[in-house]
């Protein structure tokens, strides 16, 4: 029988704990986790983490069994080969559950050698909410939790300034470090935790704002006796990922020296402003996804790498990422190029099934966000209409196509058969009025539509016809050779 994965089979070292994390998901584990784990090995940083379970969901048995240590498998692409890369995570000192063992998660607070809090708490984790109870043990959201803990470990040290904490949020909201610490300062008045503390906050922490970029797929719940039998034991916690990694961490004050994660060659980038890599990941990665998937489904793929394996539609992603994307930023070519070549290899992971259908999830307010700025900047710098983005309109509106809402969903049809259209009620009731309409009175009526765009696109000279002349193709062509004559 296999044994279980334990500290005597990772040879895990005892060190310092220095990172509260809040939240034990595949995510943190398959990329901040990993990365400790890379520092410490390469001597750069000597530190631990102690993760806390921040909801009543679930529990931590599996951490506890396995004396909290598990193996990332990351999988993917690089230089056109695949390659598989594995390490047992040695990392995590402790995983405390902040509900059920609330004095051994509230002792934390005054740890001597603790200096950062990471946390991915999902996108609705970062709220204010003023019924939280500063008494409760612990109080109920994330950022009340912070407070308390974070008043705690102040009181505990007289308020010392070298006893403050760095916070670095990786829930994927914009501002995300700034939007935190607006939270606390909010519960610090909400509670009278009075000025010093208040001072405190602001001048002996540092609320980071960042940016992370990595698919971790998690358990593979398929593969995972295969696994066991290449590790040679066995882990209910193996977590998988994409070898790809970013993290781009925004700060006043520098943290570099801190967390020398770079200096233990991994993918972070510290600075004080990360806008022009959100920007890069937004519109190339993103804005890729978000031009091409439509289109792909339309013309009968699935997934993603299945996209990249049509000749078709991989060119026209390359024209529309190289020729109609890159232009308008304003990061150094040669970065924006690698960066865009490393997207490529991951759309090719052959160990990630990615659904064409799950990417198109509100696609109207993805395009806005992700495919607009690329369009109109396009347009402002060379005074013409960038053919590709234009076409992935036409995709869009094509794929947005039916007059049926069904269980929240618009019904699509490709080829006969049926797909879910899914997003805000108002989009799917517009599209369900308007998508019979012919190509050019359609074309007008989402093109003007202020609540998609912000705006009135209309206001492009030329666009409205050149996004009605795609429909027209793609309506009487097929998407297929609509997607061949606007590559050629």
């Amino acid at each position: 029988m296999m044994e279980l994965l334990n500290k005597s089979i990772s040879k895990a070292v005892d060190r310092p704990v220095k990172v509260l994390q809040f939240g034990e998901g595949n995510f943190l584990r398959g990329f901040v986790d990993y990365m400790i784990d890379v520092a410490n090995e390469k001597g750069v940083f000597d530190g631990s983490v102690a993760i806390v379970k921040p909801i009543a969901y679930g529990n931590l048995n599996m951490f506890h069994e396995q004396e909290n240590q598990y193996t990332v498998v990351l999988r993917g692409k690089e230089d056109g080969a695949e390659k598989v890369e594995t390490r047992v995570i040695t990392s995590i000192a402790d995983a405390v559950d902040c509900i059920e063992e609330y004095e051994k998660y509230a002792a934390y607070a005054k740890c001597e050698t603790l200096r950062f809090v990471v946390s991915n708490t999902t996108e609705a984790g970062i709220v204010f909410d003023e019924t939280d109870d500063f008494n409760a043990m612990p109080p109920k959201t994330f950022p009340g939790k912070l407070t308390k803990l974070m008043y705690e470990r102040f009181k505990h040290f007289n308020g010392a300034s070298d006893k403050g904490l760095v916070l670095i949020p990786c829930e994927l909201i914009e501002n995300n470090g700034g939007n935190l610490k607006n939270c606390v300062l909010k519960f610090a008045d909400l509670w009278n935790l009075g000025a010093e503390f208040v001072n405190w906050v602001e001048n002996a922490c540092i609320f980071c704002s960042t940016l992370v970029d990595r698919i971790v797929t998690g358990y593979p719940r398929e593969e995972a006796e295969s696994i066991w039998e290449k590790l040679g034991y066995k882990d209910n916690l193996v977590d998988t990922a994409e070898l790809f990694a970013l993290w781009v961490i925004e700060s006043d004050k520098d943290i570099s020296a801190e967390l020398p994660l770079n200096k233990a060659g991994l993918p972070v980038i510290f600075t004080d402003n990360q806008k022009p890599y959100r920007e890069r990941k937004v519109r190339i990665l993103n804005g890729a996804h978000t031009s091409f998937v439509l289109a792909s489904y339309m013309a009968g793929n699935d997934f993603v790498k299945e996209s990249m394996e049509d000749e078709d539609v991989r060119k026209f992603m390359m024209t529309t990422v190289f020729d109609e994307i890159i232009p308008t930023l304003t990061l150094p070519k040669e970065e924006l190029v690698a960066f865009a070549n490393a997207v490529i290899e991951r759309f090719e992971n052959p160990f990630i099934k990615h659904a064409l259908l799950s990417i198109s999830l509100n696609s109207t307010s993805k395009w806005k966000s992700r495919c607009m700025p690329s369009l109109t900047g396009y347009i402002e710098k060379t005074g013409e209409i960038p053919s590709h983005l234009a076409f992935s309109l036409a995709a869009l509106m094509n794929f947005y196509t039916g007059t049926e809402i069904k269980d929240s969903a618009l019904i699509g049809n490709r080829n006969g058969e049926e797909y879910k259209i899914l997003d805000d009620a108002f989009a799917l009731e517009f599209f369900a009025e308007n998508s019979g309409k012919d190509s050019l009175e359609f074309t007008k009526a989402y093109l003007s539509n202020t609540a998609f765009f912000g705006k009135d696109l209309t206001a492009y000279a030329g666009l409205t016809e050149k996004v009605a002349g795609y429909l027209d193709d793609i309506r009487t062509l097929g998407m297929r050779e609509a997607i061949k004559k606007v590559n050629a």
